[in-house]
């Protein structure tokens, strides 16, 4: 293990996924998984080396920092999605009518059919400074 490598590391960016407070849990599930996968093809300095075992096995490389898990009311996500379209912070979104499709060219035109303030989200994740991230989240809670 490389000198240092247990010691703590504080990032000045912030990954955060918000699920509406309302989901069952395979959603929960599902809903963090599609937006984690545009958080990590956002930006690739966030991803990093591959990893390796001992007996030099290759695994796929993952985010260099942790991920905080939230959830609020719908409100607040919409205020939230606002906040990060504002500011220009990466936002990836789910909204409810992705659950019934089967592909990524329905889910696309699924959130090309409605305007921004209609959109019922029910997941966004984020990815920016921490303190910006902190304040267009401020009110969601850790999820249990």
């Amino acid at each position: 293990m490389p000198e240092n490598a247990t010691a703590p590391i504080r990032f000045d960016t912030k990954v955060a996924v918000v699920l509406r407070d309302d989901l069952q849990p395979w959603q929960e599930l599902n809903v963090t998984a599609f937006l984690m996968s545009g958080i990590a093809t956002s930006d690739p300095e966030l991803v990093v080396e591959p990893y390796r075992d001992a007996d030099g096995n290759r695994y796929l490389p993952m985010l260099r920092q942790p991920v905080i898990v939230l959830t609020a009311p719908a409100a607040l996500l919409a205020s939230a999605r606002a906040k990060a379209i504002d500011r220009g912070v990466p936002i990836a979104l789910y909204t409810s009518e992705l659950f019934a499709s089967g592909h990524d060219v329905a889910n696309r035109a699924a959130v090309a059919a409605v305007g921004a303030d209609d959109l019922d989200l029910v997941g966004i994740a984020v990815h920016g400074p921490r303190n910006a991230v902190d304040r267009m989240l401020k009110g969601a809670r850790m999820h249990d």
